[in-house]
């Protein structure tokens, strides 16, 4: 006997399958090594005088057995990190709930003759012009903007349209033109919404908000009030 079966090795690698419950894992992986080991032995015990067990073929087989319990015991760790990251964010979000957050979106709502929205550019700008159009599409108001810096700005809208009486309450979209030395600088608008309530999924938590805005995660915020 002069060979080292690597049955036990398989073994070990069939629990490492992401499906099964972590204790079961853990369980399954110590039967393994259990098993790994007293067939070592017995065959060290057994081995013929004459040939004996390769040590190159040990030492692999030993190594693979370590390199897959550090594996199993990695993810164990990867888990419990990750379950630790959706906790703090759970309580972060919790805490947001009530007040309002600026994230992508074309909506501005008017009330009270005022509206508050923001704009996102990817470089500094020499101009900006902000378009406001209703429900309907007709266009309202032309804003311009003047120079921008790259990143996140806020804005308001006091309500005027262009021909100087004050457009009704309600839900507007907005478009964003800038420019740079007569270049297209890409900017996207930004819509202030109030925080109703969260709810957790694949992406981890999400906010949910009014205005018809769908669900956000806490990366597409962009300012908090």
């Amino acid at each position: 006997m002069n060979t080292l079966s690597t049955l036990p090795a398989q073994d070990v690698l069939r629990t490492m399958n992401p499906s099964a419950p972590p204790a079961a894992s853990a369980q399954a992986t110590q039967v393994a090594q259990d098993r790994f080991m007293t067939l070592l032995v017995t065959q060290m015990k057994n081995q013929d005088p004459l040939n004996p067990l390769d040590n190159a073929q040990v030492t692999s087989q030993l190594a693979q057995l370590s390199t897959v319990t550090g594996i199993d015991k990695l993810n164990g760790t990867m888990q419990a990190l990750m379950a630790s990251v959706q906790a703090s964010q759970s309580l972060q979000a919790a805490g947001m709930i009530g007040r309002s957050v600026l994230v992508p979106g074309d909506g501005i709502t008017l009330a009270g003759g005022n509206a508050a929205f923001g704009v996102e550019l990817s470089g500094p700008a020499d101009a900006v012009q902000i378009s406001i159009s209703d429900a309907a599409g007709n266009l309202v108001r032309t804003i311009q903007g003047g120079p921008q810096p790259a990143g996140t700005s806020t804005l308001a809208w006091d309500g005027q349209t262009n021909s100087g009486v004050a457009a009704p309450d309600g839900t507007y979209h907005l478009e964003i033109s800038a420019l740079r030395g007569g270049q297209k600088v890409d900017g996207h608008p930004l819509s202030f919404a109030a925080v109703n309530s969260l709810s957790m999924s694949a992406q981890g938590v999400q906010l949910n908000l009014g205005h018809a805005l769908p669900p956000v995660t806490m990366t597409d915020v962009r300012q908090i009030r």
